[in-house]
C-alpha cells in the first residue's frame, strides 16, 4: 500500500510538472479552446510587453478599458480616459507590475472565462466592450 501510494504521488508529481511546461502551442490551443481565437490575445500581449517595457505610457493608455478602476496612493480611483491615464501611469503600473509584464512568456501565461492574467495577478487583460460587436481586446485589471 505504502509503494503504490508513493508511486502515486511521484506520477503526481511528474504530470503537474509536465502541465506547466507548456509550449505557445499549447497556450494557442487553451486560447481557442475558451475564446474561439489565439492571434487577437498573442498579438495584445506582444504590443502590451513592448509598451509597458518600454514606459510607452500614450500605447498602454491606448490599451485600458474605460472607465477604469485603480488604487493610487491607497485610494480607490475611478480612471476615465488615456489622459488620466497616462498622467498616473506610474502609479498604475509600478514597478511591482511593469516587471511581471516584462517577464512573462506568452506560453505560460493563464487564462480562464474571465480572460488572461499575467504575472500573479498583476494585470489582466480581456476583450471588453459595450457590446458583442464592439468589443477589442483591453486591459481590465491592474493590480498591485
Amino acid at each position: 500500500m505504502k509503494k503504490l501510494l508513493i508511486a502515486s504521488l511521484a506520477a503526481m508529481i511528474a504530470l503537474s510538472g509536465a502541465a506547466l511546461a507548456q509550449t505557445a502551442a499549447d497556450m494557442n490551443k487553451n486560447l481557442d479552446g475558451l475564446f474561439g481565437e489565439h492571434q487577437a490575445y498573442a498579438d495584445f500581449f506582444a504590443k502590451l510587453k513592448t509598451a509597458v517595457g518600454s514606459d510607452d505610457k500614450a500605447t498602454v493608455a491606448g490599451l485600458v478599458s474605460y472607465p477604469f478602476s485603480a488604487r493610487i496612493n491607497g485610494k480607490a480611483v475611478k480612471i476615465k480616459d488615456a489622459k488620466h491615464f497616462a498622467a498616473d501611469y506610474d502609479q498604475v503600473i509600478t514597478a511591482k507590475v511593469k516587471d511581471a509584464v516584462v517577464k512573462q512568456k506568452y506560453e505560460t501565461l493563464f487564462a480562464n472565462a474571465q480572460g488572461v492574467m499575467i504575472g500573479d495577478g498583476e494585470l489582466w487583460f480581456a476583450k471588453a466592450g459595450k457590446d458583442v460587436k464592439h468589443m477589442t481586446m483591453q486591459i481590465t485589471a491592474v493590480n498591485d
